[in-house]
């Protein structure tokens, strides 16, 4: 049995996928063995002070620690990690990722924006588009969200926008950059017709599940509107005890929302679907493509 693990440092949670890869004539694939998820908000830090502070690299070392770990009692054969927004932004990142190679024996590579895109669509969701329709994938991070359009299953512009969740709560998110995207946004979907919207996230998912839609079928623009209201009607601590959200998602769950509102808004578009995939599952598969 092959085992390859993906590590995804992301600004507000880490998390570790091993997966079971089983090679086929036709096309390797992999099943999800453990998945484990560490809410570190490194966003807090690196988007306030410019700097992850003693305290998040301590937290950061131990972690990756005991993800190193569960891959050696696991015996995962390849691994990559992968860092985004937060280590991008932190002053001190290349030491953190020294100190990480010293204490847990763990290579981490801080990703640019456009290989975040790529890694996420590394996922192959295009192979069960409709090929009649264009579709605008939108991945909404704690510190940025990766934006690609694909026509005729085929990626045709991709762009990564410093906007997220943790950026929004610590009031860092630049009104030039929400005028840039949607810029961007009108430029590359006036052209198209019967555009959908895929999303992806933590938070998508979880908003996903709470809508109660059956798998494989969209989200509607108006029911995420309908639950973005209704969550923003209760206060975190009730979004937390009434709602039984996980305090490290009550808060974040409000900006992600009004992210994804706002991209189907610009776009124009009515429905999203949102497969049960992230960044660790596009870790995993470009790790595939590239060993196997």
């Amino acid at each position: 049995m092959l085992r390859y693990a993906a590590i995804d440092i992301g600004s507000n949670a880490v998390r570790l996928l091993i997966a079971d890869v089983t090679q086929h004539e036709s096309r390797n694939s992999f099943k999800k063995n453990t998945l484990v998820r560490v809410p570190l908000r490194l966003g807090d830090d690196a988007f306030l002070d410019q700097n992850l502070s003693d305290k998040k690299i301590d937290d950061l070392v131990k972690t990756m620690v005991a993800f190193r770990n569960l891959m050696d009692v696991y015996h995962v054969s390849e691994y990559l990690a992968c860092a985004t927004s937060a280590m991008r932004e932190a002053k001190n990142g290349k030491l953190v990722i020294a100190k990480v190679k010293e204490l847990a024996n763990i290579d981490i590579e801080i990703i640019e924006g456009q290989r975040e895109a790529s890694i996420i669509y590394s996922n192959h969701i295009e192979e069960n588009l409709d090929i009649k329709k264009s579709y605008l994938y939108i991945d909404v991070g704690g510190g940025s969200t990766e934006l690609s359009i694909f026509v005729n299953r085929q990626p045709i512009a991709s762009r990564s926008f410093n906007l997220g969740t943790i950026r929004i709560l610590d009031n860092q998110d630049k009104e030039e950059t929400w005028n840039e995207m949607k810029e961007w946004i009108k430029q590359h979907t006036k052209e198209l017709k019967q555009t959908v919207g895929i999303g992806t996230g933590g938070n998508i998912n979880k908003l996903f599940r709470m809508s109660g839609e059956k798998d494989d079928m969209p989200l509607s623009f108006l029911k995420l509107k309908n639950m973005y209201n209704e969550l923003n009607a209760y206060s975190l601590k009730e979004r937390i005890s009434v709602l039984k959200l996980n305090p490290d998602r009550a808060d974040v769950i409000i900006p992600a929302c009004e992210i994804y509102l706002t991209v189907m808004k610009w776009a124009g578009i009515k429905q999203i679907f949102v497969p049960k995939v992230g960044m660790v599952d596009g870790i995993i598969n470009l790790l595939i493509e590239e060993n196997l």
